[in-house]
């Protein structure tokens, strides 16, 4: 029997102008960190986004670490970090020798529980560990509860870095994920809505941060003519080859957005006609005033409800005929090199963890894609 050609969670998807783009960098020689793709990448993420400043940065764990190094963040501080996440979001608190916090989610979005933010605030400073940070994450493109958490930040007088890596397109009553933090983090790795490969962006209102970002991204190299530093630096800017990619996938990201949610809604149907065979299987919710760009879709599935059957049972059955899925993050405080940090949990992201399953969502995806995972299934909700 012949292999399936794979298909792919989320793979990379280019349009028409990033090989024109890409091509301009090397026809003038731009083929460094620095450059006039650079430049206008910052420009347009600002117009789309409507921040006013934004740092294109090698990977969005460089923005992350940036931002707290932004915020003064050192050795023995506490930073609070929503735990269901990828370890991206937590590991520069590391990098920085602070001690995360981590935050349980909520039902209705998967993100953050405010209630448990404010309560993690409260209980900290009874210990005189005022949080220096908070970093809400908005998960699979779904956006974070953020006026809420905004207004509990600004209760307390803490920055917030919006974690919106997962969630460009995505917005809450109309305003863009990726604006609403002190601090704003975007990726473009390969699997995102959009790609430069391997990348990422800073981006403020506060242009004293941006400027501070770009030359700490730079080595901070001192203004001399000569190699001098006052300042540990890192080479962290986004080369100018790499920014043509994102210009390219910048223009098309609306397209992407709704190609993205089509999948969603394709899958959305299938589930609704399976509760006529006897099975019940819940997608992420949107709740009202919500938009996501559905960068993954992911479902839950409750074995008690549907005659035994696991995610596990889903993922291997996808597997069998070379579909990618993949369980829901491991949580932060669940995991092993973060078994001692503070945590404030209700038990959603465990849950989630355990029957939680991320589908195919690519961009790309075929009619025929559809068909196959769609087989599959059927195979399981016979």
């Amino acid at each position: 029997m012949i292999e399936q050609t794979k298909i792919w969670l989320s793979s990379p998807h280019m349009g028409v102008k990033e090989q024109q783009f890409v091509n301009e960098a090397f026809e003038t020689n731009w083929v460094a960190p620095v450059g006039p793709h650079v430049n206008e990448f910052e420009k347009e993420l600002c117009e789309y986004t409507g921040v006013k400043n934004a740092a294109a940065l090698g990977t969005g764990t460089a923005a992350i670490h940036l931002a707290l190094i932004l915020l003064g963040v050192g050795r023995g501080d506490h930073v609070i970090c929503q735990s269901m996440t990828f370890s991206a979001s937590a590991n520069p608190i590391a990098y920085q020798g602070a001690v995360p916090v981590f935050i349980d989610s909520e039902q209705d979005t998967w993100n953050m529980d405010p209630v448990l933010l404010e309560k993690a605030i409260i209980d900290l400073k009874t210990k005189d560990q005022r949080p220096k940070a908070i970093i809400p994450v908005h998960l699979y493109g779904m956006p974070a509860k953020m006026d809420e958490i905004m207004d509990i930040a600004s209760k307390y007088n803490i920055p917030v870095i919006e974690d919106a890596a997962e969630a460009l397109g995505s917005k809450i009553n109309g305003s863009n994920c990726g604006s609403f933090g002190d601090l704003n983090i975007l990726s473009f790795n390969g699997n995102k809505i959009i790609t430069t490969s391997s990348g990422g962006a800073l981006l403020s209102d506060n242009e004293e941060y941006i400027n501070k970002a770009r030359f700490l991204a730079t080595q901070a190299r001192d203004d001399a003519p000569h190699y001098q530093h006052s300042h540990i630096g890192y080479n962290y800017r986004l080369s100018n080859v790499l920014a043509g990619i994102g210009r390219g996938q910048l223009e098309i990201i609306d397209l992407r957005v709704e190609q993205r949610r089509s999948n969603y809604f394709r899958y959305k149907d299938y589930f609704e006609e399976i509760k006529t065979r006897g099975y019940n299987v819940d997608i992420q919710p949107e709740p009202k005033g919500y938009f996501s760009n559905r960068w993954l879709t992911s479902i839950t599935i409750e074995p008690n409800l549907n005659k035994g059957i696991s995610r596990e049972d889903i993922r291997i059955e996808l597997e069998k005929d070379n579909i990618e899925s993949r369980p829901l993050w491991k949580p932060m405080h669940m995991q092993p090199i973060f078994k001692d940090a503070p945590s404030f949990t209700n038990g959603v992201s465990e849950w989630l963890f355990d029957k939680g399953l991320c589908l195919p969502s690519g961009s790309n995806l075929t009619n025929n894609n559809f068909k196959r995972i769609f087989e599959s299934l059927d195979r399981i909700f016979s």
